[in-house]
């Protein structure tokens, strides 16, 4: 009688393994290998996202430590408001009434602005796209791994599968819930990078209304050769200065490049267009910050701190 069992055992062992596998095992094992491959592809999305969000790997790791402490991380001043403190701090100490401690001042508070929008874009980034990916790699997928290895050891095949199977089909959703993380990040990077952008602009403006001692001597250089040049001594006043009455002198006329675009804020100035070549002069008395400029049959006052002289 146990030789008899003995055999039939042997027989249904023999079965079992030449069984082929079917058309279900097939695609289970589909879903596998591509639950597999999104698990690493999400591993090295998220590091590297880590890595640029927090360049220093101690923060990374103090960040790390206070999270599985589930304690809340202090809050880190970004290097451009560091930056811009000390520009701050400096111009006070230069004095504000210098043209280098005031603009020392204008460039720090930018550089704040710009460190703010770091923080902000650092923190949407953290809670919008790294967060899902890390839930992702911590929850869904080690029940998939759990429910794998369950399955291989042939224990309770029926529900585990089951359930693995329910979680492998999810992963397309899990693609879809990580394509609209990505949106959001690079939405989140785009913000960053247009208030950045804004900001540079408006401090180009703020800078372009201030003295600046480096062109000073080559304006005041200009305005003496053309003073030479038509033998006026007298000042002009700039401010009631008739733009269609001011002539070209016969020499001190040069060339300037334009290095930003320019609106001109009323009918007495230009508007520039960057990378434009214009002709530039000045008149005695005139503001060093301005030089009138020529465009074909167009005239009107520039601010020097857009134009790069040329020889």
């Amino acid at each position: 009688f146990h030789f008899f069992l003995l055999c039939i055992a042997n027989g249904l062992e023999e079965k079992l393994g030449q069984a082929e596998k079917t058309e279900l095992d097939a695609h289970f094992e589909n879903l596998m290998s591509r639950a597999d491959c999104t698990k690493n592809w999400t591993e090295k999305i998220y590091r590297q996202t880590e890595v640029l969000l927090q360049p220093n790997p101690s923060a990374r790791i103090e960040e790390f430590l206070y999270e599985k402490l589930d304690r809340k991380a202090p809050n880190r001043i970004t290097n451009a408001e560091l930056l811009g403190q000390h520009m701050e701090d400096a111009a006070k100490e230069f004095d504000l009434g210098t043209p280098y401690g005031n603009t020392l001042m204008k460039v720090g508070e930018c550089e704040k602005r710009l460190g703010a929008a770091e923080r902000e874009f650092l923190q949407t980034s953290a809670i919008s796209f790294l967060t899902p990916l890390r839930n992702f790699l911590e929850g869904d997928w080690r029940t998939i791994s759990a429910e794998h290895e369950l399955r291989v050891a042939q224990t309770e095949f029926d529900r585990q599968a089951e359930v693995t199977r329910l979680l492998l089909e999810g992963i397309s959703s899990t693609h879809v819930n990580h394509l609209r993380c990505l949106h959001e990040f690079v939405e989140a990077q785009a913000s960053y990078y247009k208030q950045c952008h804004l900001h540079m602009q408006d401090l180009q403006k703020e800078l372009a209304r201030l003295p600046n001692a480096f062109t000073l001597n080559s304006t005041q250089s200009m305005a003496t050769v053309g003073s030479e040049a038509e033998g006026i001594s007298s000042p002009v006043d700039t401010d009631t200065l008739k733009i269609e009455e001011v002539q070209a002198p016969a020499t001190g006329t040069r060339k300037a490049k334009v290095l930003y675009d320019y609106d001109a804020a009323d009918s007495s100035e230009l508007s520039l267009l960057a990378d434009e070549l214009i002709t530039v002069y000045t008149v005695p008395g005139m503001d060093s910050d301005w030089l009138i400029g020529e465009r074909g049959n167009q005239k009107g006052k520039v601010p020097v701190t857009y134009l790069e002289l040329l020889s």
